[in-house]
């Protein structure tokens, strides 16, 4: 048998843990794994216990056969085992390509700091197209059709940003220490102002949430015609509640006479509940809820409306000292969308501290660009070591979620911090099967069953 490194181990024992979680939630012992794939009972077990990594042709059989999927059977590639991973700002420029637009130099692209573990796709980006005027309808900008992801930008220099709000143009004029949080799918550009001593300069970061991977292939098992219905009517706060109450009410085939006999409602209020002519009020909704078999939280509307644009202008911001008592650090809050209560966006200036502490630790994948002039250092703990790196001017790194860490030395920083399927109802649901049982939600190590104990 060839020799494997460390990694390599640990992704085969995650492997055969995935591997053996499969077996068990379409309840498939060992034995009956082997015969119904064609194999010997020895080596399922050798692929549950990591010695040998699953063939390309047994996933072929098992999903023939079986209700799953050949995904299902492949871990993410962690390619973030230390818990930070840093890109420097050389390593940066040289991913550098410039971007045409109607055949003229538009963009010039960089990546910065990615990690396969988590859902950000941040972008250095600089604007090569000049504009003479403040122009919303100028004929100069080459808009896009807008994308997928969500996106906050933070914003160096010179910069007007254009976009697209219900079919008409619209113009911010930015500057350095600016930021933005646009939607997905909203048409937008950028272009440098005019008179700037240098081109202006963007960091679009942009990331997913919880419509990515498994939850968009399961979109696209629906018919276009189907799918859309999973979007509830959002446009208003009367409009929200009312398509949440409908779409439980539904769900459970409860006729709007058996709902007014469970709440005391009567049909007529129930009615002007799901018309969105009226909101219930918290008494009502609890009511509503108990009736439904749900959580009063599941059909509270958001508590605003917000824009497909959200613009935070930096002399706006608001601002305080972290630690309590050592402010080693000053946060500023840059834009945000309640959308997304998970998505943070912080400037940070870094003060000069001897204190060892690691004194950061927050439960949401971190995106951190130096965007001041000085190195400052990172120093980490994970899985029970400590590191420490140079953190150089335009470097960029990811932080895992819950690593322990500090910056040390005077500088400024960009962070960005999101959920991805770590939060929310993911969190939730993790939360209801307790600390104990996560630990075989996260690597499954046995049975469903005890063998032993059959009769």
């Amino acid at each position: 048998m060839l020799e494997v490194n460390a990694e390599e181990r640990l992704q085969l024992k995650k492997s055969g843990q995935t591997f053996l979680g499969i077996l068990n939630d379409i309840k498939r012992r060992p034995e009956d794994a082997a015969s119904e794939l064609g194999v010997t009972t020895n080596e399922i077990y050798s692929i549950i216990n990591g010695e040998k990594l699953i063939s390309q042709d047994l996933v072929d059989k098992a999903t023939r056969i079986w209700p799953v999927n050949s995904r299902d059977f492949f871990n993410i590639r962690d390619d973030c085992p230390l818990g930070v991973k840093i890109m420097t700002a050389e390593e940066s420029k040289q991913s550098s390509r410039i971007m045409d637009r109607a055949g003229k130099p538009y963009y010039e692209y960089r990546d910065t700091a990615m990690s396969t573990t988590a859902s950000f796709r941040p972008e250095w980006i600089e604007e090569l197209c000049i504009v003479e005027n403040n122009d919303a309808t100028s004929t100069i900008v080459q808009w896009n059709n807008g994308h997928f992801l969500h996106q906050f930008t933070y914003f160096v220099g010179n910069v007007n940003f254009y976009y697209e709000e219900n079919g008409i143009k619209k113009i911010a004029v930015m500057k350095t220490g600016d930021s933005m949080y646009i939607t997905p799918f909203t048409r937008h550009t950028f272009a440098t102002r005019s008179g700037s001593d240098t081109n202006g300069l963007i960091l679009a970061l942009t990331y997913g949430n919880k419509i990515t991977g498994d939850t968009q292939q399961e979109m696209s098992c629906l018919p276009i015609s189907q799918g859309s219905n999973l979007a509830l009517d959002f446009s208003t706060t009367n409009n929200s509640s009312a398509s949440l109450i409908k779409f439980y009410r539904k769900i459970s085939n409860l006729t709007v006479e058996e709902m007014s006999k469970r709440t005391g409602f009567s049909k007529t209020l129930i009615d002007t509940f799901e018309n969105g002519e009226k909101i219930p009020d918290i008494a009502e909704t609890k009511k509503i809820a108990c009736s439904l078999g749900i959580n009063t939280r599941d059909i509270l509307p958001n508590d605003k409306i917000e824009n497909k644009v959200i613009i935070k202008k930096h002399e706006n911001t608001n601002f305080w000292y972290y630690p309590e008592n050592k402010k080693s650090y000053k946060f500023s809050e840059l834009a945000s969308t309640t959308t997304l209560p998970d998505s943070k966006a912080f400037e940070v200036e870094v003060f000069d501290s001897n204190d060892e502490n690691l004194d950061l630790e927050v439960g949401l994948h971190q995106y951190v660009y130096n965007i001041g002039n000085t190195q400052i250092s990172i120093n980490w703990e994970h899985d029970g070591t400590k590191h420490s790196k140079i953190f150089k001017s335009d470097d960029s790194c990811y932080v895992k979620p819950f690593t322990p860490h500090n910056f040390r030395g005077t500088g400024k920083l960009l962070i960005l911090r999101i959920g991805g399927n770590l939060t929310g109802d993911s969190k939730r649901e993790l939360s209801f099967i307790g600390k104990d049982n996560v630990k075989r939600a996260i690597s499954e190590t046995m049975q469903w069953f005890d063998s032993h104990d059959e009769h």
